[in-house]
């Protein structure tokens, strides 16, 4: 599907190719945005598009949030933030971590992707992807990515590396196995291994805290120009390992999941961190803030003894899926539905968008995040993507539908979504057919009663594999 720019982007047409036209479109790209123009009309420079903040967390499930439901994890900056902007109930990842993190930055979905499944990771992105960073900087952002990459060889210099796809400045892991390790020995900083020897047999310094430390030190660089940070932090992944388990010490609960919870709060507190930092630089208008996760809730100690001495944690203990059905690594909704939760700077407030504390139910994709973050800052984004920009939801007007969307979880179980209707085919299996309108927990499989939609979702399925 195409959506307009001027530069598109196929198969077989080069990075060069596109990123070449970028800049020179972006002026007439950011006039076309509802509230682009004038999105520095407040700050103090004036003219200034809306800086952008994109969080992602590892492994949270929706139901971990007090603002989707929870009710024993304490989540108060969340929350809060979810209180002054707004709140997606139907925003969608893929089942693990590397596809996730290769459609948020390339705005395709697994069928498009390069990289299909966390088997990929290793390889990582191509040299042909063009990324959401490359778009951003190229109409004049500064660019920067901290903690977890997940895409390509542990090596600088790379073609899958950060800095090799629209990144100006990087800090953390590349590797995704490397991540699931919270007490390195050492991290990378743009293509360089940054050392830490006190976390050699002891547990010293906690990644978390490196990354905010780096978040924190990126916003004071870059407070005088339009800048994207992409913040990637690796809780609650396994292993369930915190520095302290409070404010959880003293409940009856088991270790594991006394240190899932800590995990979380301790994340949210970081949040904090930040938005406060946005907020003492004058910047929290001029800032759009995303926070969202990489797919459903792990359950670990269950099924997932590839990372190492993990404390056992079963999702059902917070209910971390909530009402849904499924958790990470399945194409059930309870896999891949994830919290998305959106601060709009004062610009696009003023396009009319939604009063703060809304909750949208429109369906919103991970490979939507890079048309939608190249119109907020008025970026030509390339022609081709399966993503859609969810802009207009922002601003009160009609948000586009997607023909589809579809998932697949490392080459075995596939879904596709359509509407109000989900076709789930499990490997080697005939297709599950649900009605998320009125049954969001897949909990009955009508799909004998309606074969002409299971038609549909077969051919459906069959499209988003085919070639572009």
């Amino acid at each position: 599907m195409t959506h307009g720019s001027p530069f598109p982007y196929r198969p077989g047409v080069s990075r060069r190719g596109f990123l070449g036209g970028v800049a020179a479109a972006s002026l007439a790209a950011a006039a076309a945005v509802p509230g682009a123009a004038a999105a520095g009309a407040g700050h103090r420079d004036g003219g200034r598009r809306p800086n952008i903040v994109l969080i992602v967390l590892d492994d949270l499930g929706q139901g971990e949030l007090g603002c989707y439901g929870q009710r024993r994890i304490r989540t108060p900056v969340l929350d809060g933030l979810a209180a002054e902007g707004i709140r997606f109930t139907d925003a969608y990842a893929n089942p693990s971590c590397a596809p996730t993190r290769a459609s948020l930055l390339t705005g395709l979905h697994t069928g498009h992707a390069s990289v299909k499944s966390n088997a990929d990771a290793g390889t990582g992105l191509s040299a042909q992807d063009v990324t959401v960073a490359e778009v951003l900087r190229s109409a004049g952002y500064t660019t920067g990515l901290v903690g977890k990459w997940g895409l390509g060889p542990e090596a600088g210099g790379n073609p899958s590396h950060p800095n090799s796809q629209g990144f100006d400045h990087f800090f953390g892991y590349i590797n995704q196995r490397h991540a699931h390790d919270y007490w390195p020995t050492y991290l990378w900083r743009d293509g360089e291994r940054v050392s830490y020897p006190e976390n050699d047999g002891a547990d010293v310094t906690y990644a978390i805290d490196l990354f905010t430390q780096e978040a924190l030190e990126f916003l004071d660089r870059s407070r005088d120009e339009p800048f994207f940070l992409h913040l990637n932090y690796t809780t609650p992944h396994a292993p369930n390992e915190i520095p302290d388990d409070a404010p959880y010490t003293d409940e009856d609960w088991p270790e594991g999941e006394r240190n899932h919870a800590a995990q979380i709060t301790y994340t949210d507190g970081e949040i904090g961190k930040v938005l406060a930092r946005l907020a003492q630089l004058g910047l929290a208008d001029d800032t759009l803030v995303l926070v969202t996760s990489d797919n459903g809730p792990h359950a670990a100690g269950h099924n997932m003894g590839h990372v190492g001495s993990t404390l056992p944690h079963d999702p059902e203990f917070f209910d971390s899926n909530g009402p849904l059905r499924g958790i990470k690594f399945t194409v059930y909704e309870g896999g891949i539905r994830v919290p998305l939760i959106v601060r709009l700077p004062a610009a696009l407030r003023a396009a009319g968008g939604p009063a703060p504390g809304s909750v949208l139910h429109d369906p919103v994709a991970v490979w939507d995040h890079l048309p939608t973050l190249a119109e907020v800052g008025g970026a030509a984004a390339p022609e081709g993507l399966d993503g859609v920009s969810f802009v207009p939801a922002l601003t009160g007007r009609r948000q586009p539908r997607h023909p589809y969307l579809y998932w697949e979880a490392d080459g075995a179980d596939e879904a596709v979504r359509f509407g109000r209707w989900k076709g789930v085919r499990p490997e080697d299996g005939p297709v599950e057919l649900y009605d998320l309108r009125a049954d969001p927990g897949e909990q009955n499989d009508v799909a004998a009663a309606r074969p002409w939609l299971v038609r549909k979702a077969e051919r459906l399925l069959a499209d988003a594999v085919a070639e572009r």
